[in-house]
């Protein structure tokens, strides 16, 4: 199977400084892959470059067989991104922000309200929905953010840090919700600091440790490339703490 994205050489400087370097990965549909890694270890700047945010220094990234940099337009089509630091309008209402990503999207009037119903069902927020989005706490925007992401169905959606906000009745019904899509072949990609979360949600791992790549598997293919029964989290420590004595 043809991977839905494939990156190679991704590199990022800023200035002198080399954020990600060298960065070579694909992703198979309706794979779920989790990207772990301690602050500034590339992560962020890493899906950043992915949805086309930012622009690598050098390097190659296709999603959907389109390259993100000479065809921003299609290869954006296809994903939704959800950043560790949301951007929403405060003054619409959840009705008024989803209908309006609807019609970024050019998605049909009646399959967006349709949708839009849904996810705001889903997410527990239909009896909220023409309340001005400033009224809101943390959480209750997350799940605005995550409903309009959701809403032109990507084909790859990637998140940085999704579940932050979220009420523990929330976080498990939008895990399960992920479990779903996944089998139905939408690609998600996520980054979360709660390492229990991507050892019960992953397909493969990946860790991102000054910029490198330096891990790659499935769960019990990281075990055994540590020779370890040990859980994702003192794995993750372990190998970080190997890192940064060799540095």
């Amino acid at each position: 199977m043809n991977p839905i994205l494939k990156i190679q050489g991704l590199k990022k400087n800023y200035e002198k400084k080399e954020a990600v370097k060298g960065i070579d990965l694909e992703i198979r549909e309706g794979e779920l892959f989790s990207l772990l890694g301690p602050n500034g270890a590339g992560k962020t700047t890493t899906l950043k470059m992915l949805v086309g945010l930012l622009k690598p220094t050098s390097g190659e990234i296709r999603i959907g067989g389109f390259d993100i940099v000479r065809n921003p337009i299609e290869a954006k089509k296809i994903i939704s991104f959800v950043p560790d630091v949301p951007y929403i309008y405060d003054k619409l209402t959840p009705w008024e922000f989803l209908r309006f990503i609807g019609k970024l999207y050019a998605i049909e009037p009646k399959t967006s309200n349709d949708r839009a119903a849904e996810l705001l069902k889903f997410f527990e927020m239909w009896s909220y929905r023409d309340v001005l989005i400033e009224e809101f706490s943390h959480g209750m925007k997350q799940k605005i953010i995550l409903s309009g992401a959701l809403l032109p169905e990507p084909k790859v959606f990637i998140l940085d840090e999704p579940m932050v906000g979220l009420d523990p009745v929330s976080i498990h019904s939008f895990k399960e919700m992920m479990k779903r899509k996944a089998k139905e072949g939408m690609t998600i990609i996520f980054s979360t600091h709660t390492l229990a979360w991507a050892e019960e949600l992953a397909d493969r791992i990946g860790i991102i440790h000054q910029g490198r790549l330096i891990s790659l598997g499935t769960l019990s293919q990281l075990q055994q490339q540590f020779q370890s029964r040990e859980n994702l989290e003192e794995m993750f420590m372990s190998l970080v703490a190997k890192e940064n004595e060799s540095v």
